[in-house]
């Protein structure tokens, strides 16, 4: 110890900064509230916060976070195995705080212990629906809003004064309906039709300016039908938002009932919200609007998300194979009249 001491090193100190070195919850809570809070959506930060309690705090949050090994979070990934969305998020996570932890220098980023690891395959989670389903979609939300759409008596419990089942019927909440018109007629997201107010809508050039979205600052792109469907709308005093919930001065807080409903009564069961706006896309896609336009349309802030569209661009390709095959046809039927020649080398 002597001879340590001798050489300029200083064990005590050592040993005292060692103990300092933070555990890894603790640096993760710094994140969340020095980083996350101010800079991500708070929507994200929720993500963030539950993905840490669910996961990884409980594996590794009391251990330093210097000690942390790839082997341990590549154990924690394949303890999630049999729920990979969740597993690959999960490494996002382990990574971000790391990244952040070593632009502080508190840990040396190319120790970063989720690098490496192989992620599960991607799962396509993306659903279009067809004009068919579309069609069935239409007739269930005109039922919605005249008629009404069945509902169904909890046979677990005693229902002495329940209504014949032909006269369970009931109306949906008008605005719930409209708020549903609007996501398939924008591809928006659902917090920005919720979140929309009058004050950011803007009728004469047909766009909802939304000064805040998960993207920043977006305009939603209203075509006539769109704008009949807002131009429906009765405006709700001391409310500014389009959509208005049941709180005063607040919008809508979810769609999560009248979409339930909705989705059943048109037989789309395990159809998502979201698949409305994949929906969105893969019409532009299929109609050859192209992967820019599409990407403004839906506010994409990276080319790199619109791409997973790329394939549904078929109309190129079906002229092409179609100019072929009939180019081969009619060689194999002798019609060579009808065969396209090609150009000779050096152009003769």
């Amino acid at each position: 110890m002597l001879g340590i001491v001798e050489t300029g090193s200083d064990p005590i100190a050592e040993r005292r900064a060692a103990r300092e070195v933070r555990t890894f919850k603790a640096v993760a809570d710094d994140f969340l509230s020095l980083h996350a809070a101010t800079k991500r959506k708070a929507r994200t930060v929720a993500e963030y916060r539950r993905i840490l309690q669910a996961h990884i705090l409980p594996v590794i949050g009391a251990r330093r976070i210097v000690d942390v090994r790839r082997a341990d979070v590549a154990r924690l990934h394949a303890g999630l195995v049999r729920t990979p969305y969740e597993a690959n998020r999960t490494l996002a996570v382990v990574s971000a705080v790391w990244n952040w932890a070593a632009r502080r220098d508190e840990v040396a980023a190319a120790g970063n212990p989720a690098k490496a690891i192989e992620r599960y395959p991607g799962q396509g989670r993306e659903r279009f629906l067809t004009s068919e389903e579309f069609s069935r979609l239409g007739d269930a939300l005109r039922l919605a809003e005249t008629t009404g759409l069945p509902w169904q008596v909890d046979n677990t419990k005693k229902a002495k004064h329940a209504a014949k089942a032909e006269n369970r019927l009931r109306t949906l909440d008008p605005f719930g309906i409209a708020a549903i018109r609007l996501l398939i007629l924008t591809g928006a997201r659902l917090r920005e039709i919720l979140d929309a107010q009058w004050q950011h809508l803007d009728l004469e050039r047909g766009v909802i300016f939304l000064p805040d979205s998960k993207t920043g600052r977006k305009p939603v792109y209203l075509s006539a039908a769109a704008q009949s469907v807002l131009a429906s709308l009765p405006r709700v005093t001391g409310n500014p938002h389009i959509i208005p919930g049941e709180r005063e001065s607040a919008p809508k807080a979810d769609l999560k009932k009248p979409w339930a409903a909705v989705t059943k009564a048109a037989s789309l069961d395990g159809v998502r919200l979201h698949d409305l706006r994949h929906s969105i896309a893969s019409i532009g896609a299929g109609a050859s609007m192209g992967l820019p336009v599409i990407g403004k349309l839906l506010g994409h802030s990276q080319a790199a998300t619109t791409h997973r569209y790329a394939h549904l661009d078929a109309d190129p390709l079906r002229r092409a194979v179609e100019t072929i095959g009939a180019t081969i046809s009619a060689a194999m039927d002798g019609k060579r009249g009808d065969v396209v020649p090609f150009a000779k080398s050096g152009g003769k």
